[in-house]
């Protein structure tokens, strides 16, 4: 039985409260919120969690694993003492503010030999598993582009823009299915009712020479849209949340040139048309594979898939994209990340090594 604690009590922690106290395996031990009203529905609901408004007292209670759903501005000090107490450390996205700061919590998480873990939590999404199996098969072809769109009328923020707030989701998952890294990173955006916060923007991450990938987000939207277009020289897909039952769908549609250059109609494309499928998909919760997750690879010492590393690309992404924001959308070169990818892989060596 892993014992957790769970440090803010807001939307996402009220859900890591819910889905651990679901999990057979975990035993949610503690609640830790500045909020006292926050605090007393807690002990209503669950009568058997200790709750407290002092992080500090909430880490000398006996806990195996810490979940940090505070205020990103919070995230890397709750983050980093956590870890400093040797407990695992499950952070919600993005992981913190700056590169810099994502860099120390690997490296603490390194040397203590715990586990930490982002809440990317689309990174455990069946559909997005499914669609990752689809591109990394091949079954796509070559990918082209990748258009996404997540947009709501709010909830607005005013710790964060945005791209900070929505961004994340898209961006962790681009980064999933294509197994890589982007090689630049641009945006442009606007703030409409804090002209000092961006409250709609659109990022571009360009993958190599050709793969383009375009993150529109927006708390200024009429509908509710949660897409992905994946276009590939082979099939399309179109991974769709909001919708109750087709997730995916993929599409045996395509365009090629015609080969016989000897005709004046050569230039011509060949348009392809064919059948939608609609693969099954899973309703499994994906924060609850989340949370399944970070328990196993506390107990087993493995390495989790959305793991430090993850979270540190992500911010590094956001943080470019900040400096393209004020700078009229100028494209922005990722630097070299070899050797944070090595600290990465030999934090998961060692955790295997220390639970055998």
């Amino acid at each position: 039985m892993v014992n957790i604690g769970i440090v803010g009590c807001g939307y996402w922690g009220a859900k890591h409260l819910r889905v651990f106290s679901e999990i057979s395996e975990a035993r949610v031990s503690a609640v830790c919120d500045l909020d006292r009203k926050r605090l007393e529905q807690v002990r209503l609901q669950y009568p058997h969690i200790a709750t407290t408004l002092d992080f500090e007292e909430l880490l000398t209670m006996n806990l195996d694993g810490v979940v940090i759903a505070t205020p990103v501005g919070a995230h890397y000090s709750f983050a980093k003492e956590a870890l400093l107490q040797k407990k695992a450390v499950l952070v919600e996205k993005p992981m913190a503010s700056n590169c810099d700061e994502a860099k120390e919590l690997i490296e603490i998480a390194n040397r203590q030999n715990k586990v930490l873990l982002v809440g990317h939590t689309f990174m455990y999404h069946p559909a997005v598993e499914f669609l990752r199996k689809v591109v990394q098969g091949g079954d796509l072809g070559e990918i082209y582009y990748i258009d996404s769109a997540r947009l709501n009328l709010g909830l607005f923020r005013s710790d964060v823009n945005v791209l900070w707030d929505l961004a994340p989701h898209d961006t962790s998952i681009v980064l999933y299915l294509l197994d890589d890294d982007p090689t630049a990173v641009s945006a442009r955006g606007a703030g409409h009712l804090d002209m000092s916060n961006y409250d709609v923007a659109y990022m571009e991450l360009r993958f190599g020479e050709r793969l383009l990938v375009n993150i529109h987000v927006s708390w200024l939207d009429p509908c509710k849209i949660r897409r992905m277009i994946v276009v590939g020289s082979k099939k399309m897909a179109v991974y769709d949340d909001v919708s109750d039952t087709e997730k995916v769908r993929i599409y045996d549609k395509g365009v090629a040139n015609r080969h016989d250059t000897s005709k004046l109609t050569a230039w011509a494309p060949i348009y392809r048309f064919g059948d939608v499928t609609i693969p099954f998909i899973s309703g499994a919760e994906p924060l609850k594979l989340e949370c399944a997750d970070f328990i196993h690879c506390m107990v087993e010492g493995k390495r989790p898939r959305s793991d430090g590393w993850m979270g540190l690309k992500v911010v590094q992404i956001l943080e470019l994209a900040g400096k393209s924001l004020m700078n009229g959308g100028r494209r922005l070169k990722l630097p070299p990340s070899e050797s944070l990818s090595r600290v990465s892989a030999d934090l998961s060596t060692r955790l295997v090594q220390v639970t055998k």
